[in-house]
């Protein structure tokens, strides 16, 4: 009896043991993005310009990229060497707003439309947020850009609930 329960014992003890050596040796590698050549900074990155590696899970940092999906379209903000991993601080949107340019203003409500133009006082790509200056009135307005020196200001959403509180 005291036999069984010491077999039964060691067992369970060493059980674990002998599981973590057998997933150690069937762990599968990962495949990561690594660009296949060096791309400058400021270069947007295509498909051409990525290939998959594949490395160790324990070798590979936290947040690397993955899928080249994460990287198409997307803006060098250092010079990515070739094969090294890339990770997702090294790359941004597309800047097509620039810190100090002129852009142009759309405000959309329904049945009007208002364009005026203002300075940039933040820079960002498709869909970020940026500041921009009304040289006129002097205020500074959030806007989101959606092209190329051009901004969307306001939420027609955001109008009526900042007026009806006003009025309250």
């Amino acid at each position: 009896m005291i036999i069984r329960a010491l077999a039964l014992a060691l067992a369970v003890v060493a059980l674990p043991l002998f599981a973590n050596m057998a997933l150690a040796d069937g762990v599968a590698d990962m495949r990561i993005v690594v660009p296949s050549h060096s791309i400058p900074r400021g270069t947007t990155i295509g498909d051409s310009d990525l290939s998959y590696q594949t490395v160790a899970p324990d070798s590979v940092q936290a947040g690397i990229v993955t899928s080249m999906n994460d990287l198409d379209g997307m803006e060098a903000r250092r010079t990515l060497r070739a094969g090294e991993p890339v990770r997702p601080d090294d790359v941004r949107k597309p800047i097509l707003v620039t810190k100090g340019s002129t852009v142009t203003m759309n405000f959309n409500a329904p049945g009007i439309t208002l364009t005026a133009v203002g300075k940039a006082m933040s820079e960002g790509g498709m869909g970020q947020t940026v500041t921009v200056l009304n040289p006129i009135s002097y205020r500074q307005i959030s806007c989101t850009v959606t092209g190329a020196g051009t901004v969307t200001a306001g939420d027609i959403s955001t109008a009526i609930t900042q007026i009806a509180s006003l009025q309250k």
